[in-house]
């Protein structure tokens, strides 16, 4: 496999950490900052259609600026020696994109263990694994960015897939907790809700207001840029949770949402 370029003739490339790069949004995120000139580690369960990115970033930028290290986010010990190896190859780390999620379709009266369980691992576990690694190196190098790939599911606990919600509210809230814990560094930690999304993910889900994943990139690179703190997106889904949030619980327990 040949080396990454990690370097221009004048300057060193940033170099980008994707977890969950596969399709969907991790995809799109990697299509855009190739473009952008970073090098890139992609990360995700799908080896062929990682693999099928990787060719298609390296083909398009004409080098190779993508390489793929097939990974599941369940396998935690994995973790410590995966990210050494990625080190190694990258040289240097400066941006880490945590966007791995599964959405299992649960009826209104299911209460499965399994899935539940399955979902706290990918969106929680997961992310602690990885992100625990990528902030004790952030927090030395005194510099940095975390982003995580959350939902408006994380704001408040409603009666459609509990198990979704309380884990991206646990996703959320340690995203946050690195934030404040991180900032002292001067590292950047930025939490994006996307409301939903049209992926391989949400098929089966379906639902209203989908938008394109090039529509949550769009926003979320430019909230990178700005060194945002939270970003919903597309915009209105502020002003949608905003009023979510504030529904008395006598009322929204009766909601059917």
């Amino acid at each position: 496999m040949p080396a990454l370029n990690t370097d221009t003739p004048l300057s060193s490339r940033p170099r980008a950490v994707i977890v969950g790069a596969s399709s969907g949004i991790g995809a799109e995120l990697a299509r855009q900052l190739a473009r952008d000139g970073y090098a890139l580690a992609l990360l995700a369960r799908r080896a062929d259609e990682l693999q099928t990115l990787a060719d298609e970033i390296n083909a398009q930028t004409g080098e190779p600026r993508a390489r793929c290290y097939p990974h599941d986010v369940t396998h935690y010990a994995a973790v410590p020696g995966l990210f050494q190896q990625l080190l190694h190859d990258l040289k240097r780390i400066d941006t880490f994109i945590y966007v791995a999620g599964v959405m299992p379709n649960v009826a209104f009266s299911e209460y499965a263990f399994e899935k539940d369980k399955l979902m706290a691992e990918v969106h929680l576990l997961g992310a602690m694994a990885w992100l625990g690694q990528v902030a004790t190196l952030f927090e030395r190098m005194k510099a940095g960015q975390i982003v995580g790939i959350s939902s408006v599911a994380a704001d408040r606990g409603r009666v459609k897939n509990p198990g979704y919600n309380a884990s991206k509210a646990g996703f959320d809230t340690y995203l946050e907790a690195l934030r404040n814990r991180l900032t002292r560094s001067g590292v950047h930690v930025l939490t994006v809700r996307p409301g939903p999304v049209d992926t391989p993910m949400t098929k089966e889900v379906g639902g209203l207001f989908m938008v394109p994943p090039e529509k949550v990139v769009c926003d979320t690179l430019r909230a990178m840029r700005r060194r945002q703190q939270v970003l919903y997106t597309p915009a209105r889904w502020r002003w949608i949770m905003l009023i979510v949030r504030n529904i008395p619980s006598v009322i929204f327990r009766r909601l059917n949402f």
